[in-house]
This record gives C-alpha cells, structure tokens and sequence, in this order.
C-alpha cells in the first residue's frame, strides 16, 4: 500500500470492568491516546475536497477526541455506550474505535467506491505503558 495517514490524539474518559476482582473493578478513569494508522493503494476526494487527494480526511479519523457529547468519548463514562456495556477493557474499546472509524470513512467515500483497498491499524493506550492494537 502506497500511502498511510496516520494520526494521534488522546481523549479523558471513566470506567468499570464489571465483575473485574481487583482496582479495575471500581469506577477509575484513563487519558487514552489513540494512534490511527490508515492505509490504502490509491488517493480519494472528501466532503471537503471533491479532488481524488486523499486517502481520508484527519478529522474522519479524529472523531473519538470529541467530547461525548458531540459523538466523541471524551469525557464518557465509557460503561454508558450500547456498543460497549460492561466490556470496557482496551482490547474492546480498541476494537471498537476500529469499527466506527471505519464506518465513518466509508461514509465519506464516493459512490461506488467500496473502499476494499483500506486498511485501519488502532493502537490504543490505557497507560503510558500498557496499549492494545486492533486491526481487520
């Protein structure tokens, strides 16, 4: 694949790994930082530009920095999310970010375009020194 877009940000948010025996069962929080790694073999027009210039917009990728309550998880109390309930451990939550990013770039993507050459590779860190990676 000829181009990867790369991106990190972190976001605040709280949790409870419920039925956890030990500290992550009670409510405690993390500043997340997230690295998306999106790859693809050709460039693409955006919302915002209708040249085939990219291989996605950054701010398609940036959503999870939002706070929560603009459709980000900033600020979330992460146990609150219908797609994540009690399974708030990385390895869900990074598999998650996974899913609704790639849902988002292929909404953006033009008509016809099935977006099969992408490829989005998540790191996703609970602690400066602890971090899961996700990818299909």
């Amino acid at each position: 694949m000829p181009w990867k877009l790369s991106s990190e940000f972190t976001f605040d948010s709280a949790h409870v790994i419920t039925g956890y025996d030990g500290p992550c069962g009670r409510l405690h929080g993390h500043t997340y930082r997230v690295r998306m790694e999106l790859t693809s073999d050709r460039l693409r027009p955006s919302a915002h530009v209708k040249r085939a210039i990219m291989v996605a917009d950054f701010k398609t990728l940036k959503w999870a920095k939002k706070d929560v309550d603009a459709g980000g998880l900033d600020h979330a109390y992460l146990n609150d999310l219908p797609d994540l309930g009690d399974d708030t451990t990385a390895e869900v939550i990074a598999a998650y970010i996974h899913r609704r990013t790639m849902q988002r770039v292929r909404a953006d993507l033009p008509e016809g375009d099935d977006g099969a050459d992408l490829r989005l590779h998540v790191t996703l860190w609970e602690t400066p020194d602890s971090a899961c990676e996700y990818w299909e």
